[in-house]
């Protein structure tokens, strides 16, 4: 553990809450820089910053720490380091209230598991858990503390259409489909995004991640553990197989959309949960073989976890991986993916910064710069029509609908052109290291 007197009591500690964290970033990207480093073994002085906050700058903070994924992490570090009384009493009770609602909510997750999985390993199907629960214990030692909104399966394509009859037969409908993954929902009310994170709810969201046939010697599932979980046998991705998914689904948000700084935080602790073992770093170097997405994947997810959080990972891992990283791409992810972790609801589009990077790289993106600034297609709907529907209660649903439109609609063009400035900075700078 480390108290106060570990923090409060170094030699930088008054300047540490005189001075911004970071120089050149704003008040609020500071103190979310600050919140990263509370993770460090052992806390730097910098985090001491945080305790001059006001409550009004603790309420920003509070959104951007739900948003990130982090509130109940971040909670739970505090009172390791035994710092609570930094915060202001309104904000010490709303996160309490959180963790206590997220508990509950995670019970209500896991006995939902419990009845799907039943029906599964009844069914004979093969299938393994993703993400979530299947994270415990090495990313996640406490599943109370992560806002997980719904449940992740991996199912062989063979078995599809078994799981989706078990999944309608417990009331959820298929919602939509986007390439080999089919998402399920229950026709209840969606939840307003942050507001309702921590509350257990009646809506349910189910995604089955279809393995396709013939897979032989790359089959995820015919590498499967079984694993003791509350009480059940829960099947889950072999550990290698498991880090190196995890890795990999970080790597895709982070140049795809962005990258939730809680999965920086989960991926950091799986690697320090393994950091010695040295016949595992092998294991995981052979199977990423020659694969240049995987290499430069994992380099750039390691870079930026040491940008966000300080050095953590192992000469075995990050030596043929974050060391292999091309010096513009390194300069990106250290600047511009680093900001879009630390960028607030609902985030930005410097993601595309670092697209370009991987292009120049060798990794091209799935889809061209014009559709990802102002995407013609629509989102699909957050809400069924169910077939009784009143007058009243279709107007409620279609006004909902046209104001999360709106307001996607609102945020594409506010970041692209925030994206077209920052590129034209990038270009230039770029310019200048070549």
């Amino acid at each position: 553990m480390y108290g106060n007197d570990q923090l409060a009591g170094t030699p930088s500690f008054a300047a540490a809450r005189e001075t911004p964290a970071h120089e050149g970033l704003e008040a609020q990207t500071a103190a979310r820089a600050a919140v990263l480093k509370c993770f460090c073994h052992p806390a730097p002085a910098q985090c001491a910053w945080l305790e001059s906050l006001s409550v009004r700058e603790w309420k920003r903070l509070l959104r951007w720490l739900d948003f990130s994924g982090l509130a109940l992490y971040f909670f739970d570090r505090m009172k390791e380091l035994e710092t609570t009384s930094w915060l202001p009493a309104t904000i010490f009770a709303q996160l309490q209230q959180n963790a206590d609602a997220n508990a509950e909510r995670t019970r209500a997750l896991v006995a939902e598991a419990h009845g799907i999985e039943a029906e599964f390993q009844q069914s004979r199907l093969s299938y393994a858990v993703l993400k979530g629960f299947s994270l415990w214990p090495h990313s996640v030692p406490k599943l109370e503390l992560r806002a997980q909104a719904d449940l992740d399966y991996l199912v062989a394509e063979r078995d599809a259409d078994q799981a989706r009859r078990v999944l309608e037969a417990k009331g959820y409908y298929r919602h939509a489909v986007s390439g080999r993954t089919w998402e399920f929902k229950t026709h209840d009310l969606p939840a307003r995004p942050l507001e309702d994170l921590y509350r257990a709810r009646a809506h349910r969201s189910v995604e089955l991640h279809l393995e396709a046939s013939g897979e032989g010697a790359h089959s995820l599932l015919a590498r499967r553990e079984m694993r003791p979980f509350h009480g059940i046998q829960m099947p889950a991705l072999a550990a290698a197989d498991l880090f190196l998914w995890q890795g990999m689904h970080v790597f895709k948000h982070l140049s795809q959309d962005m990258a939730r700084a809680s999965h920086l935080l989960e991926f950091r602790r799986h690697v320090m949960a393994r950091r010695d073992d040295a016949g595992f770093w092998r294991q995981l170097q052979a199977m990423a073989g020659n694969s240049l997405r995987m290499v430069l994947g994992l380099g750039v997810v390691t870079r930026l976890i040491e940008v966000a959080f300080g050095p953590f990972a192992p000469e075995d891992l990050r030596s043929w991986n974050a060391d292999r990283l091309p010096g513009s791409l390194r300069l990106c992810v250290e600047a511009y993916a680093y900001r879009s972790v630390l960028a607030g609801f609902p985030g930005n589009k410097l993601y595309l910064l670092l697209q370009g990077e991987l292009a120049i790289a060798g990794i091209p993106a799935k889809r061209t710069l014009r559709e990802q600034l102002l995407p013609l297609r629509l989102p699909p709907a957050r809400e069924h029509a169910p077939e009784d529907e009143s007058l009243p209660a279709r107007m409620r649903r279609l006004r909902r609908r046209l104001g999360f439109l709106f307001f996607r609609l609102r945020f594409h063009w506010t970041a692209g052109i925030h994206y077209a400035w920052v590129a034209a900075r990038w270009r230039k700078q770029r310019k200048g290291q070549a």
